[in-house]
């Protein structure tokens, strides 16, 4: 738990005793504002903690019932420990589904990346890089909200600043046009001048006919000869935000970058680096 969450432990049953710092909004339809209520938690239709001294209920804010969600599934998942029962973790789950909570569907997989990622700013990482990159590489291929941060982030402890970049789709198959462009004149300058002197074709036919072994060449050209082992990339500077691009693989046999790139922002001039399998952006220690 945080320290903006007072008092987090358990009782002897592994039950979490929390106080809570805020007080709940509520909103007075009569007078159109908002105002703070010290109402006692309702157990039959929220999730609520127990104060330890006085036994009374207590309402927890959205972000700490989200808080007690995660540590439970990462107690659960990563160390074994069940820290809640199965009746209080369905009834926090669909508290927080009832509240909108995007955090409330949180897989396995997702688990380990939250702990994993606590473990890491604290300085006793439980994952190796290469076990850290296979986890966030899968996540992002099933469109994890928790892998994906696509607004820059700077620990104070580090000076670090990082980001998640995203495949440049567009920019990548426009690599293959230059040779597909060729190819397409090639196959119908070659096709009209062989056929047209033995029968009349339409050139769309004749281009129809040649769409497979004109797609086959120009992919063959481009990754073999070309730019071999392609991918481009783009995201924001993990430092100011501003557009970037990289290329990552060699360009008619000269090398480029291939694992690791490393890059100067057009706008602020800070250099970071940019990892090909995770495409996580991040400036170098301070």
């Amino acid at each position: 738990m945080s320290s903006e969450e007072e008092g987090a432990s358990a009782t002897k049953e592994d039950k979490p005793i929390m106080k809570s710092v805020y007080k709940e909004i509520m909103y007075d339809e009569k007078t159109g504002r908002f105002f703070e209520t010290e109402e006692e938690c309702d157990p039959e239709d929220e999730y609520c903690v127990v104060d330890e001294k006085t036994g009374d209920m207590i309402r927890l804010t959205l972000e700490e019932k989200e808080r007690i969600f995660l540590d439970s599934l990462q107690s659960y998942y990563i160390s074994g420990k069940q820290m809640l029962s199965d009746e209080e973790f369905d009834l926090l789950k669909a508290d927080l589904q009832w509240s909108g909570s995007s955090k409330v569907n949180v897989n396995r997989k997702e688990a380990k990346y939250v702990a994993a990622m606590q473990a890491y700013l604290k300085g006793e990482p439980i994952l190796s890089d290469e076990e850290f990159d296979t986890l966030k590489r899968e996540l992002k291929e099933d469109g994890s909200q928790f892998a994906v941060s696509t607004e820059p982030k700077c620990y104070i402890s580090t000076g670090i600043c990082t980001v998640t970049w995203n495949e440049d789709n567009f920019r990548q198959n426009l690599l293959y046009l230059p040779v597909g462009a060729i190819a397409t004149i090639l196959w119908l300058g070659l096709g009209y001048e062989i056929l047209g002197s033995i029968v009349k074709i339409n050139p769309l036919v004749l281009l129809l006919f040649g769409a497979y072994p004109i797609y086959t060449a120009t992919e063959n050209i481009t990754n073999n000869f070309i730019f071999q082992n392609a991918k481009v990339a783009r995201g924001p500077c993990p430092s100011c935000e501003s557009p970037q691009r990289i290329y990552f693989g060699d360009i008619l046999g000269v090398e480029g970058y291939d694992e690791v790139s490393s890059v100067k922002c057009t706008n602020c001039k800070t250099e970071f680096q940019v990892q090909r399998k995770s495409l996580r952006a991040s400036t170098l220690p301070k």
